[in-house]
């Protein structure tokens, strides 16, 4: 074929057609974040594992995987997390006691899970913050809004322990208030089940997942999202939550890109 023929006659869109998808399907990459900056609420009980209590080395290992991929994803990540894992080792001896007292024993199981979760994300190579909302300087910052802020845009995790720093404040309710001082996207709860159901899918077979809801049908409803200060907070200050399982692989990073995984309760 002549180059005057060739011009005359070029590749059909047709021919060309596979060619340009297979590099434009190469080409094409992971699906982003779809939030730029989070808070995940863990649970102490979401560190035990299989145990009955305390930290079991894997699950908390696992754990901090997947909040290593999201960072990577260039998610700023903050957590809070609870004491549930050891404050359950010591609740016979503290039936009966005054409830302040256990609330702040509660504070200091936080602080705990928040060291733990710190050294291990040291281990795995991701440089985090502790900060207390009680002060015990040797081991952890106070909490410090602006200071928190920094570390977030510097790209390291930030560990909120002790709560609000008041008893009769669950550390739902201290996410819910760390996540709207920090300017968060949304609030991820981390839980046993993959999300908000009609009933409870292990006594109801018939039990289905929500994809998503608002506030006032998860009210009227009477669905257990969080407990009602952190969850009329988020409500009021119209502050996404989004429940879903921890112990799915993966699940995390899907959450974080928008994909359908778990519930969304919003506005």
């Amino acid at each position: 074929m002549s180059p005057a023929t060739a011009r005359m006659n070029p590749p059909t869109a047709a021919s060309a057609t596979p060619i340009a998808s297979a590099a434009q399907a190469a080409a094409k990459p992971a699906a982003g974040p779809a939030y730029k900056r989070i808070l995940l609420k863990l649970s102490g009980e979401a560190l035990m594992g299989d145990d009955s209590y305390g930290i079991e080395r894997a699950t908390i290992d696992r754990i901090v995987a997947e909040i290593a991929d999201v960072l990577r994803a260039g998610v700023e990540i903050a957590i809070v997390i609870g004491g549930g894992n050891i404050f359950r080792g010591v609740a016979p001896g503290a039936a009966g006691m005054d409830r302040a007292t256990a609330d702040y024993m509660g504070m200091l199981a936080t602080l705990m899970n928040a060291l733990a979760l710190q050294d291990a994300l040291r281990r795995a190579g991701v440089e985090s913050r502790v900060q207390s909302a009680l002060r015990i300087d040797q081991v952890a910052e106070p909490y410090i809004r602006g200071r928190a802020l920094r570390h977030l845009e510097e790209r390291k995790v930030v560990i909120f322990a002790a709560g609000t720093g008041n008893p009769f404040f669950t550390t739902d309710t201290a996410a819910a208030l760390r996540g709207r001082e920090m300017g968060v996207d949304i609030v991820l709860k981390a839980t046993k089940v993959d999300g908000v159901y009609t009933a409870d899918p292990k006594k109801d077979a018939t039990a289905r997942r929500y994809a998503d809801l608002t506030f006032d049908e998860a009210i009227v409803k009477n669905l257990k999202v969080m407990d009602a200060t952190a969850f009329a907070l988020c409500r009021d200050q119209k502050l996404p939550i989004k429940v879903f399982n921890i112990n799915k692989p993966g699940a995390l990073l899907r959450v974080v890109r928008g994909e359908d995984e778990g519930t969304l309760v919003h506005v």
